[in-house]
């Protein structure tokens, strides 16, 4: 009789066929490339719309003053620019004279948008056309707001834009997490994937107590003690944890704040704080960034080699998890039973982030 899996290093058979050949180079294009002959939007009841709520685009890092780049998320193209204030803007893509990407081969003009056709200058605060330089007079269609404008602002080395369906304003704001700007802690060590499925179902994962011993061969994890807020949750799962030095007692710490801020501390064996940027970019395609840092003491002592061995086991387990994302259908009316863990209560919860 063959032994079951007993923890996350040895891979369940659900996802070994998959994931068991795949090392380095080649793992890390399995994680970025299109899952294909995926089932349709409609078929897999993606329909749902995406949440509200901040999400990460870009880390601070990328975007230099000065410096224009095209992005895509939530089902849109966009420019997003560094005026020479610093600030961060972002509009919708496309120039309203005859349809130029702003995003690719704009220009920054001071704080202005130039676009890189008739180079038009738009106002990101405002939504306007301030210039056309080989024009006499603005038409009145766009001196007046004419593009979508989008809420911007930066945290933990991320710049983060909120989304609303109906262009509402934010409804919270994004957690400063103080490790980010610790310069005793690391740069982002940093992991990234395209899952084909929705924010929705990835989300539910955490509450899904039973998948554990499927997907990831370990047993049911408790889900801790559990934290909801009006628009964040968290839990606290507290655990005895083997390491070569001995029985040590360990902590996971997780919480979010709407749907697109997620971060996680691990303390015990080696301590970490992982921010998970989880972005919709159509409704069946998520782009998922891993930001993992940690003490540098830590990350440079004599136990880096179980630092970084946490790290790869939480990249390792998220592959697995993609394995079904990428096919998974939303299921509006699932069948629950006993050991299947809060997710009805979760759903309830998950609904505020719906207009």
């Amino acid at each position: 009789m063959t032994e079951a899996a007993t923890d996350a290093r040895t891979p369940p058979v659900a996802v070994w066929q998959i994931l068991a050949n795949l090392k380095g180079e080649a793992l890390n294009a399995w994680r970025l490339a299109e899952t294909t002959g995926r089932a349709s939007i409609a078929e897999r009841a993606l329909d749902i719309g995406i949440p509200f709520g901040w999400y990460p685009v870009l880390q601070t890092s990328e975007l230099a003053p000065g410096e224009v780049r095209p992005l895509r998320y939530f089902g849109k193209d966009l420019a997003i620019w560094r005026g020479e204030d610093g600030q961060v803007r972002m509009l919708d893509a496309y120039c309203k004279h005859l349809g130029a990407h702003m995003g690719h081969g704009g220009k920054v003009h001071g704080n202005l948008l130039e676009c890189p056709f008739h180079a038009w200058r738009y106002d990101g605060d405002e939504g306007v056309v301030r210039d056309i330089p080989y024009a006499r007079v603005i038409p009145p269609q766009v001196r007046r707001k004419c593009t979508r404008t989008w809420h911007i602002t930066e945290a933990n080395r991320w710049i983060w834009a909120w989304y609303h369906p109906e262009d509402a304003a934010p409804l919270f704001d994004v957690v400063h997490l103080p490790e980010c700007e610790d310069p005793a802690w690391t740069e982002f060590d940093t992991y990234e994937w395209n899952v084909w499925g929705s924010v929705q179902n990835m989300a539910e994962n955490g509450v899904d107590i039973a998948h554990f011993r499927y997907i990831h061969g370990t047993a049911n994890v408790p889900l801790g003690e559990l934290r909801w807020g009006e628009w964040g949750r968290g839990a606290d799962v507290n655990a005895k944890m083997g390491t070569p030095w001995g029985e040590v007692d360990g902590c996971i710490s997780y919480d979010t704040m709407g749907p697109g801020q997620s971060w996680t501390r691990f303390t015990g064996i080696s301590e970490t704080l992982l921010v998970a940027c989880v972005t919709p970019v159509e409704l069946d395609h998520v782009h998922v960034r891993f930001c993992f840092t940690q003490p540098r003491a830590q990350a440079d002592g004599e136990r880096a080699g179980l630092a970084r061995a946490i790290i790869r086991d939480i990249c390792k387990q998220f592959d697995q998890d993609k394995v079904v994302w990428d096919r998974q259908k939303y299921e509006a009316n699932p069948v629950i039973c006993d050991g299947d863990g809060p997710i009805p209560q979760f759903r309830q919860y998950y609904a505020r982030y719906y207009a």
